[in-house]
């Protein structure tokens, strides 16, 4: 497992982007868990961000795209709206514990 941030550095309802072994990853805390996807667009090869760790929509309940709009949502990776519609984001495993955030090589 490699290590991809203290617990306390994902807030709840807080998004983060990080690069890991050269992979962008996006993180989500939702109801306490944390959900970590490839930051990359189904629809294109694009990452998902508005501005650094700004992967939500306003009202912070999905991940969106900021260039096709698409909506996703964040405990699978649904996308529920949007041009890349019934496709989804790739999750990455990860774990949690005292120490931190864990995600699968």
């Amino acid at each position: 497992m490699i290590h991809l941030c203290a617990p306390g550095e994902l807030v709840e309802g807080q998004s983060r982007g990080f690069v890991v072994q050269g992979r962008k990853l996006l993180a989500v805390r939702r109801d306490g868990q944390a959900h970590v996807y490839l930051n990359n667009c189904p629809h294109r090869d694009l990452t998902l961000e508005w501005r650094a760790d700004d992967f939500l929509d306003a009202s912070g309940s999905m991940i969106q795209c900021a260039h096709h709009g698409a909506l996703f949502l964040i405990e699978n990776g649904e996308c529920v709206t949007g041009p890349c519609a019934g496709q989804s984001l790739r999750k990455v495993g990860c774990r949690e514990d005292a120490e931190g955030i864990w995600i699968e090589p």
